[in-house]
This record gives structure tokens, C-alpha cells and sequence, in this order.
């Protein structure tokens, strides 16, 4: 008997979020894409090998959304870490993030002009879009900032691009979620091993100091200022449930929301951060000598982190959430419920795994 359920439609389905995410969507029958399946395959799930950075996706998606009668779509699709992905040509990760966040908003804008009923597309940007260096918290109708790094480039690109097509999109609502770092012990990505303190590059010597359970310590400029640059965190699950509540949230009567999405509670400094990972900081007597020493290890591959990221590890950048808290009302606690530093601390937990195997196998 076929399912009454409705079909959702999930892309980046194999990362950290999709596979905190899916979980949580028994009310759906979801079609997952990416390039890869999901690690802990489901039944529950129809998985389709879809590439975004290929244009022949956009009318791919579109067939499947007409197929399956899909009405919502989460775009969590990116290339946060082109490492770890092994996307480390620039062209080629801006055709998946930026023209590939495109090609979904044009099947959506297809399929919907010709008698579709895609009824809420969410689009994850990223706390990076307002830049690495902010006077205030930035809330969501603040300018976007973004220079330097190409993934924060790429998801400041991919946000404007749904915000200009967001009305055009027939009867679907629109949502720009952005959280801040992904923590969470299953989370990989360079922003959160570089808090870790891990040696998480390809390289000969990398792979040495993980086998010896040696972390990195965080690099900084001297000065106290840098000591007391602000970061948040959001745990994976956290943001999940965001997502969740966002796809069962009755229609609202506007086209576009945008919501800026972290811990609650305190910000830490970066001074802090270090102190509950336990780990150290090295200072450098300038900026330009401590981008060097970013630089070689990334040639050395010690460390994934791109140089270009240089900013964003050194900077202050934090988000005022009061919106979400707002929206989300009495449901807030029950979505929200790390704080960066319980975010922080349960991303800890992958590391303290991996220097107990280190010990036993030496």
C-alpha cells in the first residue's frame, strides 16, 4: 500500500547533520541526496546520487521533486572542508556550493510554475556570511561581510541568491538558517579540530602526532585582544531540531525568514575555548607571522585548515539569536538545548577517544 506520508527532500543527506537530522523526520518520506550514501544506511530513506556541482542536476532534482511529489526541500549541500571532501579545486567547489544552491532554487521555481507544490524550501547559510571580525552580534538583517575564505565567500554568494529568488518561488516559504560552528562528538570539520586541537591535515607528520595522541595548540597574534575574541558554538543536534521544528511550523505570512541559530547562553573567548579543550596558545609577536605558520602547516599538510581561514581563526564573531528565541517561544529549551560551552565540551569527547586508542596502541 502506498505511504501517506509526504515527501521531503534532503541534499548533503551523508553529513553530520543530515545524519542527525533524518531521526528526526518519521513523519516524511524523505529522498536523500548526495554523492555518497549515508554511513549508517537506512531503509527508511530513498537515497539518490546526485552531484550539484554538474548542471544536468538542476533538471535531475526537478524530475525527482515532479516524481515524488516532494513539498519541502532542506538544502544542507556544501563544501566546508575541501580537505576532508576532497574538493580542493576552487572552481569546482564553487559550482557545488554556489551554482549548485542555484540549480535547487531553479527546480524548486520549475517545478512549482508548472503545477508543483513544494510548500518550504530551507536553505543552511552559515554565521561566516556577516565576516570574522564584528563590533556587536550580528542579527539577521545586518550586511554581509564575508571576505577571504572561499567557503564563507561561497555561502554569502549562495544566501543572497535565495534571498533575490526567494518571490519567486510560488506558494513555497523560504528559510535562511545560520548557525554558527557545528560542535558535537560526531562533528568533523577544520573550525571545530582547530578548537580540538587535532592534527587533522593528509600529511606524513600530521598522521604521526595523531598515532601519538600530540594535539596542536592555537595560534595567535600577541596582545590581549585576541585572547578575548568571541566565538559561539551549536551543537549538530541542536540545529537539527531547528530544522525540524522549521518544517513542521504552520505557514507563515512571510515568503522569507531568516534566522541566525546558536547555543544558548554566554559566548566563549577564545581564551576559554582553549582552556576547555586543554590545550594551549602560541603566540606570535604579528599577524603576518602567524599566518606563515598557518600557511606551512597547511603545505605540510599538519593541519586541513585552509590559509584563507586566517581571519575567521582569529577573529571575533558572534550572533544575536533573540529572533529564533522569539519564534521558537515556549519550544525554544526543548531545540536549543547546548550552550556553546556544553557544545564545545561534548565535541571534546571524540578527542579524548582518540588519545585513549593512541596510548593503548603505543
Amino acid at each position: 500500500m502506498a505511504s501517506t506520508k509526504p515527501s521531503l527532500l534532503v541534499t548533503g543527506v551523508s553529513g553530520s547533520l543530515g545524519t542527525s537530522l533524518l531521526p528526526l523526520l518519521e513523519s516524511f518520506n524523505v529522498i536523500g541526496l548526495d554523492t555518497r550514501p549515508p554511513a549508517e544506511s537506512s531503509g527508511s530513506i530513498q537515497f539518490e546520487s546526485v552531484d550539484l556541482g554538474q548542471e544536468s542536476s538542476c533538471s535531475r532534482i526537478a524530475d525527482i521533486i515532479r516524481e515524488a511529489k516532494v513539498v519541502g526541500i532542506v538544502h544542507l549541500a556544501f563544501i566546508l572542508d575541501p580537505v576532508r571532501m576532497d574538493v580542493l579545486d576552487r572552481d569546482r567547489m564553487w559550482r557545488i556550493n554556489v551554482a549548485g544552491t542555484a540549480r535547487v532554487i531553479e527546480a524548486i521555481a520549475e517545478v512549482n510554475r508548472t503545477g508543483g507544490h513544494v510548500a518550504k524550501f530551507i536553505h543552511l547559510s552559515s554565521v561566516s556570511v556577516y565576516g570574522p571580525d564584528l563590533k556587536r552580534p550580528a542579527r539577521e538583517n545586518d550586511p554581509l561581510n564575508a571576505h577571504t575564505l572561499a567557503y564563507a565567500v561561497h555561502k554569502r554568494d549562495a544566501d543572497l541568491a535565495v534571498q533575490a529568488r526567494a518571490r519567486d518561488l510560488g506558494p513555497c516559504e523560504v528559510y535562511i538558517l545560520r548557525p554558527h560552528i557545528f560542535a558535537g562528538a560526531a562533528v568533523e570539520n577544520y573550525m571545530i579540530n582547530c578548537v580540538r586541537g587535532t592534527a587533522y591535515g593528509r600529511g606524513r607528520l600530521a598522521r604521526m602526532l595523531e598515532r601519538r595522541g600530540r594535539r596542536l595548540p592555537i595560534l595567535l597574534p600577541t596582545g590581549r585582544a585576541y585572547l578575548r575574541n568571541e566565538l559561539q558554538f551549536v551543537h549538530v543536534d541542536d540545529v537539527a531540531r531547528t530544522i525540524a521544528w522549521v518544517l513542521r511550523r504552520p505557514k507563515s505570512r512571510e515568503p522569507l525568514t531568516l534566522l541566525n541559530v546558536a547555543g544558548n547562553g554566554d559566548p566563549l573567548t577564545i581564551e576559554q575555548c582553549a582552556r576547555l579543550a586543554g590545550i594551549g596558545i602560541r603566540r606570535f609577536p604579528t599577524e603576518f607571522l602567524c599566518r606563515i605558520v598557518v600557511s606551512m602547516m597547511w603545505r605540510w599538510g599538519v593541519t586541513s585548515i585552509p590559509p584563507d581561514a586566517f581571519p575567521y581563526l582569529i577573529g571575533s564573531y558572534t550572533m544575536d539569536t533573540s529572533k529564533l528565541r522569539t519564534l521558537t517561544g515556549t519550544e525554544y529549551q526543548q531545540i536549543i538545548r547546548y550552550s556553546s560551552e556544553a557544545a564545545l565540551t561534548d565535541s571534546m569527547s571524540a578527542v579524548t577517544r582518540e588519545v585513549s586508542h593512541a596510548e593503548t596502541a603505543s
